[in-house]
């Protein structure tokens, strides 16, 4: 009513509003008494305390509500811009944590609006003085490929290498690895199938070619992996021969394995097992990932024994192997009625200290006898 008779907006009923609001889940209803502030000479000057802006954000990112999100950090840039004004300056700065949870938020609600404010309101608290941490850029990336924004994500990721070393680097599992942290790019590469990798590969290209050139072995191994997504093993394979003979690139550990999983995805164990051997040949240490592609390339062949000798492999290298693994180990073991492999299967279990459980649904379903005489 006060909005309505163009009173002014007390920030006293501002958060009253604002508790009422989230006490009775209508977060768009708080939207629209934002946008009504937004309009009105009086109110268009709203700045609710910053403890306040971060309650409404947290409450908005929770419940996806990608425009609340948004002007709850619309709030906060004010209060930053307010802070570096004053005399002396008061340097406010979101949390980073926040800002990842936001771009999380504009991912799963495709709003490029939300996804622009967020990364602005971090470089503002930033200030030059250092660069965004990984999950930031990781986030940033998942918001644009979800958006189906590829360049925009592509452009990501080269900033990310920039200020976060060269993803030729032997970086583990995680920060450049096209099946954890990058796997929304590459979801994204091959929603259209060879359509969009096939573009996709061809930028890359001219930018190879470009002054200064942008070569990315992280991007590389996107397109591989979503080859082997759409059942493309000739793509993947042609992809892979070309980091070296047409990029100038050295394939790495997530090359392989992305080559790995595109044989073992059309059940070419051996193939799978020969990329390994050369991987291991050329001295390339494999994760954890390069084992668990092995393993289940060998029980898509149903050969559980060749799958433990891979374990054995692993944990002669110095890895331990995950509960799902030897769940999927035992599974195949049962199935196969191989026993003696199913002893060894536990006898690891013992060994690591891992409690296996078990699988009384699935047991079911494989034991059911089903009748095909209705008479």
């Amino acid at each position: 009513m006060m909005l309505k008779s163009g009173y002014m907006l007390s920030v006293t009923a501002f958060i009253g509003c604002v508790q009422t609001c989230v006490n009775n889940g209508r977060l768009d209803t708080l939207v629209s008494i934002i946008e009504k502030c937004k309009k009105t000479d009086l109110n268009k000057s709203l700045h609710p305390p910053w403890r306040v802006c971060n309650f409404i954000a947290d409450v908005a990112m929770q419940s996806d509500s990608s425009d609340l999100t948004y002007y709850a950090l619309e709030f906060m840039a004010k209060w930053i811009a307010r802070g570096e004004k004053a005399s002396p300056a008061v340097l406010l700065s979101v949390d980073e944590g926040l800002v990842v949870s936001a771009l999380g938020t504009a991912g799963r609600t495709y709003n490029s609006r939300l996804l622009d404010g967020s990364w602005a309101v971090l470089k503002r608290s930033l200030r030059q003085k250092k660069v965004p941490r990984p999950e930031s850029y990781i986030a940033k990336i998942y918001a644009h490929a979800n958006s189906g924004n590829l360049q925009m994500a592509f452009s990501t990721l080269q900033d990310f290498e920039g200020d976060h070393g060269n993803s030729s680097e032997d970086d583990g599992e995680g920060l450049f690895s096209p099946f954890y942290s990058l796997n929304p790019l590459v979801v994204a590469c091959s929603k259209k199938g060879f359509t969009t990798l096939d573009t996709v590969y061809h930028q890359l290209e001219n930018l190879s070619r470009a002054d200064p050139p942008y070569k990315s072995i992280a991007a590389l191994n996107c397109i591989i992996l979503g080859c082997a997504n759409i059942w493309d093993l000739d793509r993947a394979y042609q992809t892979f021969n070309d980091i070296n003979t047409t990029f100038g690139l050295t394939p790495n550990i997530h090359s392989y394995n992305a080559l790995i999983c595109a044989f073992g995805k059309l059940s070419k164990r051996d193939e799978a097992v020969k990329v390994f051997e050369h991987c291991i040949g050329l001295g390339v240490k494999p994760n954890m990932t390069t084992y668990s592609l092995l393993i289940d390339a060998h029980l898509t062949t149903r050969d559980p024994k060749a799958a433990l000798a891979v374990i054995d492999h692993m944990i002669g290298a110095g890895c331990e192997p995950s509960k799902e693994m030897l769940k999927k180990v035992r599974r195949r073991c049962v199935r196969e009625m191989d026993y003696e492999s199913d002893e060894k299967v536990e006898s690891l279990a013992r060994q690591f200290k891992i409690r296996m459980g078990t699988e009384v649904r699935r047991d079911l379903l494989f034991n059911l006898h089903y009748i095909t005489d209705y008479s």
